[in-house]
């Protein structure tokens, strides 16, 4: 694909992705908005309310206001990162929001490449053996994967690693990188579990595919080494398919993430998530919603964009129809 060409294709999936983030601010206000009981309680809670503080948070949060210019009003807030003060803090959204970013990334990125390490490698190793003890195994250990909750194994790896063999942490970040990392081994484990299965098995079948087309074949018969045949020919054919998973795998980390740290106790977004929905804090559900679309949404973009780079046949077609 030419320079052009790409910019094009980036420039029409950005179009399309901030149409789709507009729709997801409408559908995620609007279902606040109907969602029952009134705003003012969510607001309150239990706290004694006057006439005056029901006036005033009528005003602060343009509730007098028709629906669409509430809504309008929020957006316009929002685009520039202002989504007020949080019911159960006080303090600004964006602030409590920027205190917990780093635990989730850390954990989003560790799960994400435990996910793709093993996952891939546990799928060339279960081709490259198939219907062997060790393809059987794998398959085997990916259905099981498959079939447990993150929650599940969670609670499964903090009886055996931290209650009977006193290996990691039970709860908690650390402090420092390589605190921070032996804290997050168990929940990035737990986090990647379903993940890593998932590639395992789709990663297995790319590789047999691939096992049994004609040009492995002349490659072998041309007196090729093992290798290289299955680095220049098996593995760069078998991962484009694996490559477009890559952002349904982060949506999914990003999603998890939310059982994983309350799991845990890890003080990041999702356990934030958890707690704004049990405390009906409006602002910070509607802030957290937000960031975790326009993240799954890039997520998605860039799996596309990858795609696009490491199949050629795709970028040939491309730019040929330019």
């Amino acid at each position: 694909m030419t320079s052009r060409g790409w910019l094009l294709f980036i420039s029409r999936r950005l179009v399309v992705l901030a149409v789709l983030l507009v729709l997801i601010s409408f559908a995620v206000f609007t279902l606040l908005y109907v969602s029952p009981g009134s705003a003012i309680n969510a607001l309150l809670g239990t706290n004694p309310r006057t006439p005056g503080e029901v006036r005033f948070l009528t005003r602060e949060y343009h509730l007098n206001r028709p629906f669409l210019d509430q809504f309008w009003l929020w957006a316009s807030q929002a685009v520039r990162l202002h989504f007020g003060n949080s019911i159960q803090t006080s303090l600004p959204v964006t602030s409590e929001i920027t205190a917990r970013l780093p635990t989730t990334i850390f954990l989003g990125l560790y799960a994400f490449v435990l996910i793709m390490v093993f996952g891939v490698g546990g799928g060339i190793v279960a081709a490259l053996n198939r219907r062997r003890l060790a393809d059987r195994g794998i398959v085997a250990a990916a259905i099981v994967a498959l079939s447990t909750p993150a929650f599940v194994g969670g609670v499964g790896l903090i009886w055996v690693f931290a209650i009977l063999v006193h290996l990691f942490p039970v709860y908690g970040p650390g402090a420092g990188f390589v605190d921070d990392l032996w804290h997050l081994t168990l929940p990035a484990i737990a986090l990647a579990l379903t993940g890593m299965a998932y590639l395992v098995r789709h990663t297995r079948a790319a590789m047999i595919t691939v096992l049994d087309q004609d040009y492995v074949t002349f490659a072998r018969a041309r007196g090729l080494s093992r290798a290289r045949v299955l680095l220049t020919y098996q593995l760069r054919n078998a991962l484009i398919p694996v490559v477009t998973m890559s952002g349904l795998i982060l949506s999914y980390v990003i999603t998890g993430a939310v059982l994983v740290e309350d799991t845990f106790s890890l003080p990041g977004i999702g356990q934030l998530l958890v707690q704004s929905a049990t405390t009906k804090d409006l602002p910070m559900l509607q802030a957290v919603a937000m960031l975790v679309a326009v993240v799954i949404v890039l997520a998605n973009l860039l799996a596309d964009v990858t795609y696009i780079a490491v199949d050629p046949r795709i970028r040939l077609g491309r730019g040929s129809g330019g």
